[in-house]
């Protein structure tokens, strides 16, 4: 799995892309089929966001998560993901 990490308005630190790169491998653990993931953090103002873009086998899977602290919003858009990374996961199973 390729993760391209960007940021808007922050530095990408080493200790914050070492808790991207921690956290989707949680995600890659439910479902080994995600090819590339991009990961836009953002910060304006007060608001820390997160956002990606999954390229599964098959699919595409969105989501985004503002939070004041930029950790927070991580954690909040992997819950996202997994969830519909899940599903996406259930609907193939089926077919």
């Amino acid at each position: 799995m390729q993760i391209n990490l960007t940021g808007h308005h922050v530095e990408i630190t080493d200790s914050l892309r070492d808790y991207v790169d921690n956290k989707f491998t949680k995600l890659e653990r439910h479902f080994d089929h995600i090819n590339n993931v991009h990961v836009i953090l953002n910060v304006e103002k007060l608001n820390q966001k997160a956002e990606a873009t999954l390229h599964l086998h098959g699919a595409e899977v969105f989501a985004t998560s503002e939070r004041n602290d930029m950790y927070a919003a991580i954690d909040n858009l992997i819950d996202k993901l997994d969830r519909q990374v899940i599903k996406h996961k259930e609907k193939v199973s089926r077919h």
